[in-house]
């Protein structure tokens, strides 16, 4: 079976897919992209320590996951959040192409808009509309609402918002409009295995509540 990469490996979502790509059952290997080294990952994959500013070529591939964001708090300015949510994105979406990768699934957001008056959904549009730009057989967009799961396991700082959205969750989540109802992690994940092994041609965009309904 042909390879997939991973770029985003480290984060809540790219973790997920990780874990999950142990029971995913193709035979084939998922080689992660990170920027800094890892402990050896649940399923044996083999990793790669890069700088995503100047990517070296990357291994033959059939199919990639982009699983790569941070905040504009984390990253500590606009400059910084942009270098990571739409520069490495990008520059890792163009290094797949050359390795041959035909389907592409990204991590977009909510409310992703290139016209968006709102920063961060400005530069998650922008993305999107670059990445449609590259001509991937299959693009696959998924647009979750707010992340749910557990940071601090991977070192990361919890997030207030996230953390008021899980306890809301836990209480009226069934009465949260799917598109809106923070989604847990493992949950995207899985959505984006299914949505690539049998991916519709051209541009798909899955948003928060289909996300929840193929990832169950």
């Amino acid at each position: 079976m042909p390879d997939a990469l991973l770029a985003g490996a480290t984060g809540l979502v790219g973790q997920a897919l990780v874990q999950a790509w142990a029971t995913h059952g193709t035979g084939a290997s998922l080689h992660l992209l990170v920027r800094r080294p890892v402990s050896q990952p649940a399923a044996a994959c083999p990793v790669h320590v890069v700088d995503f500013s100047a990517l070296p070529a990357l291994p033959a591939a059939r199919e990639a996951y982009c699983c790569l964001g941070t905040t504009i708090k984390v990253a500590g300015s606009q400059d910084a959040f942009r270098a990571v949510d739409h520069d490495a994105v990008l520059a890792f979406a163009h290094a797949a192409r050359a390795a041959g990768v035909q389907r592409l699934a990204v991590v977009s957001a909510l409310g992703a808009n290139p016209r968006s008056s709102n920063f961060y959904s400005r530069v998650k549009g922008e993305t999107e509309a670059a990445l449609v730009s590259l001509g991937f057989t299959s693009l696959v967009i998924a647009r979750p609402s707010l992340l749910l799961g557990d940071r601090a396991a991977l070192g990361q700082p919890e997030r207030r918002g996230e953390l008021i959205g899980q306890a809301i969750t836990q209480r009226i989540g069934r009465l949260i409009p799917g598109r809106w109802r923070p989604i847990a992690a493992d949950v995207v994940a899985r959505a984006l295995l299914r949505s690539l092994q049998a991916p519709a041609a051209g541009v798909t965009v899955l948003e928060s509540a289909m996300l929840q309904r193929l990832g169950r």
